[in-house]
C-alpha cells in the first residue's frame, strides 16, 4: 500500500526501480560527465571523448549503457552517430545536482567528496 504524505504519494515498486537503474547508471563519473556534456549540446563521440578525456571505446560503450537505458538518444548524421539527451528532465536533475555540488564547493571549505560514502 503507498502512503500518502504530504500530498504525495509513494511510487510503485518499479517506478522506483528503474529510478534506481537511472540513479546507478548516472553514479559513474564517466557517465555522468557525458551526460553533462549532452545536455550542454549535441554531439558526436569523438567530440565526447575529447571532452570527457576518456578512450574513444571506453566512450562508445558508455554511451551503449545510457542509450539502452533511455537516457541518451542517437541519431545519424551522414557517416556520424549524434548523441543528444532528449528528456529535458534528465537535463534538470544533472544540472541540478553537479550545479549545487559546484556551488558548495566554490562556497565552502569541505570537500565535495565528503559525500562519497554517506549514503545508504
Amino acid at each position: 500500500m503507498a502512503a500518502d504524505i504530504g500530498g504525495f504519494e509513494d511510487p510503485s515498486a518499479e517506478v522506483l526501480a528503474e529510478a534506481a537503474a537511472a540513479f546507478g547508471l548516472l553514479a559513474s563519473s564517466a557517465r555522468l560527465h557525458l551526460v553533462w556534456a549532452l545536455a550542454q549540446g549535441e554531439s558526436d563521440v569523438t567530440h565526447l571523448a575529447d571532452r570527457v578525456g576518456g578512450a574513444l571505446p571506453a566512450v562508445s560503450q558508455h554511451l551503449a549503457k545510457l542509450k539502452l537505458a533511455g537516457l541518451v538518444r542517437s541519431r545519424r548524421e551522414g557517416r556520424r552517430q549524434i548523441y543528444y539527451v532528449d528528456d529535458p528532465d534528465v537535463v534538470t536533475v544533472v544540472r541540478v545536482m553537479v550545479g549545487q555540488l559546484a556551488a558548495r564547493a566554490d562556497r565552502s571549505s569541505v570537500p565535495v567528496h565528503a559525500l562519497r560514502g554517506a549514503g545508504g
